[in-house]
């Protein structure tokens, strides 16, 4: 089954999963420090919560298209490559808690999506950040690459 992403960076993590608790009827799938994620089966939705700035409105991080195997994320590349949309491929790449396979692409408005399969769940991870990145750092999941 595939299903959409929404991630929203949020101020308030606790009464943000209160609220969303309320509204979709479900218990979060996920909870780790500063993130959360909502597994709704209808509609077929994943609702990531993302802990931002405190007393900042809530903000899109990033979009997403969930698919069950690398072969579908492959296969999603190759497709969005021959449109001539430009792509970044991350395998093997542990964020948000999981171990994933992904590529990237941007909309018309520089907003972030993802295609990606979780491989494995990632309880070792201390952030939601990729492995290796430092954890003072900005969250930058599906940024525009600066280098070129």
């Amino acid at each position: 089954m595939s299903r959409v992403q929404l991630a929203l960076r949020v101020s308030d993590l606790e009464g943000s999963i209160a609220f969303y608790r309320s509204l979709l009827g479900a218990e979060p799938a996920k909870r780790r420090p500063g993130y959360a994620n909502f597994a709704i089966a209808e509609p077929p939705l994943k609702l990531v919560l993302i802990e931002g700035e405190p007393d900042r409105p809530t903000v899109l991080d990033h979009l997403g298209v969930e698919v069950e195997t690398t072969a579908e994320v492959t296969e999603a590349t190759a497709r969005l490559s021959a449109l001539g949309l430009r792509t970044a491929v991350e395998n093997d790449t542990t964020c948000c808690y999981a171990l994933q396979d992904k590529v990237w692409v941007h909309g018309p408005g520089a907003e972030p999506w993802e295609v990606y399969t979780v491989k494995a769940d990632a309880p070792a991870a201390v952030s939601i950040d990729p492995a290796g990145k430092a954890d003072a750092e900005p969250c930058s999941c599906g940024q525009p690459d600066s280098s070129g």
